[in-house]
């Protein structure tokens, strides 16, 4: 996989750069809008190629085993085709999935032993496994299976969850090294650094996937409960050991000021489902603030949803016309904050990137912070 740093910004480790697959290009940082199951929830692929800007996303081992089933998606030669995406596609392991069926799910030295959501049938999850079903799928970039910790976490359960992880990793990337892609175009495994909040775990981690030979590096296991300051502690722990040439993904972060002062921080790719479920929810992000569109201070307000943006659903819609979607709970008041939402991401990382081109990103940053996380 082709990573180039483009651009450094002076007064932090923010950079510029661009990351090449075989289904195409991208800029970092990036935001990468989550397909869990093979679709942006409510959101045409057209849509988020030519109005959302969207290169790349992501899709879940996880969900996408279980519906629509592995050999479906075989059938059809691969996530790809089988969604009709032409551009790359990240997919993660369904570790964080497992993770978050706590009720439903036994961890034991194997892999991991869970319950579908769906209808509660077993399945066992294994590093094999999960190297063979992302085979299966395609992804440009696919992800080791790992066990992301709750917080707060012990630190004894916390040092056994490495281990553990440490040992599915190994077993994961053999496996990985001794099978070879189903449909004509090279795949890239991303470790998932883990560590809990314990700067020394985390210390460890980092120095156990610099001992292979990784094309990318992944940190997990943070934006599950714990403070900002926290996250950005265990960040800078982990950036500080990771090689510089090599790209930095933060995985299920977060709200725009996360991913600022993670930029910041040195991280280039950014994946969330806030901008689609909190718009789904009435929650619009926005260059002035953050707005609960369902509010009554809305009701008589027939100004553009956000009249600096270029996207189309905000030059054509005003805030009293949206907050009546909602309200009268249609199902195009949903899409549209998604579609909002998705946008202002990706004018976030856009102007990021702009403003570590020209050299005056943490400025900017500083700047902006308070504006978009203010409550409106």
């Amino acid at each position: 996989m082709f990573f180039e740093i483009q651009n450094t910004d002076k007064y932090s480790d923010a950079r510029t750069g661009i990351i090449k697959t075989d289904h195409g290009k991208f800029e970092t940082p990036v935001f990468m809008p989550v397909g869990t199951a093979g679709s942006v929830k409510g959101v045409l692929h057209d849509t988020l190629i030519n109005d959302i800007k969207a290169s790349i996303i992501l899709g879940n081992t996880y969900h996408l085993y279980l519906r629509p089933g592995i050999e479906i998606i075989e059938a059809a030669g691969g996530l790809h085709k089988f969604i009709n995406w032409n551009l790359p596609i990240l997919t993660d392991s369904g570790g964080y999935q497992v993770f978050s069926l706590a009720e439903k799910r036994k961890i034991i030295e194997q892999g991991a032993e869970f319950r579908s959501h769906i209808d509660g049938s077993v399945h066992l999850f294994t590093p094999e496994k999960v190297v063979e079903i992302q085979r299966t799928l395609g992804s440009d970039i696919m992800m080791a299976f790992d066990e992301c910790t709750p917080y707060p976490c012990d630190k004894n359960y916390a040092k056994k969850s490495l281990e553990l992880t440490n040992k599915w990793l190994k077993r994961g990337y053999s496996h990985f090294t001794n099978t070879s892609p189903l449909y004509n175009h090279n795949q890239y495994f991303f470790p998932i650094i883990q560590g809990s909040t314990y700067e020394d775990l985390r210390k460890q981690s980092a120095e156990e996937v610099l001992s292979y030979n990784f094309v990318g590096y992944a940190i997990g296991g943070l934006s599950v409960g714990e403070p900002d300051d926290i996250m950005y502690r265990m960040i800078s722990v982990i950036n500080d050991l990771l090689p510089e040439e090599k790209p930095r993904y933060l995985m299920g972060v977060g709200t725009p000021s996360n991913i600022l002062e993670a930029i910041a921080l040195g991280i280039d790719m950014f994946d969330c489902v806030m901008p689609t479920r909190n718009g789904r929810n009435g929650m619009l992000f926005t260059r002035n603030g953050i707005i609960n569109i369902r509010n009554e201070k809305w009701k008589n307000d027939f100004s553009l949803i956000d009249e600096e943006s270029d996207c189309f659903v905000d030059k054509k819609y005003s805030k009293a016309y949206l907050r009546h979607l909602f309200v009268a709970d249609e199902m195009l008041g949903p899409i549209i904050a998604s579609i909002h939402n998705l946008a202002f991401y990706m004018w976030l990382v856009e102007t990021a990137r702009n403003k570590i081109e020209e050299g005056v990103f943490s400025q900017w940053k500083n700047n902006i912070l308070f504006d978009i996380s203010k409550r409106l």
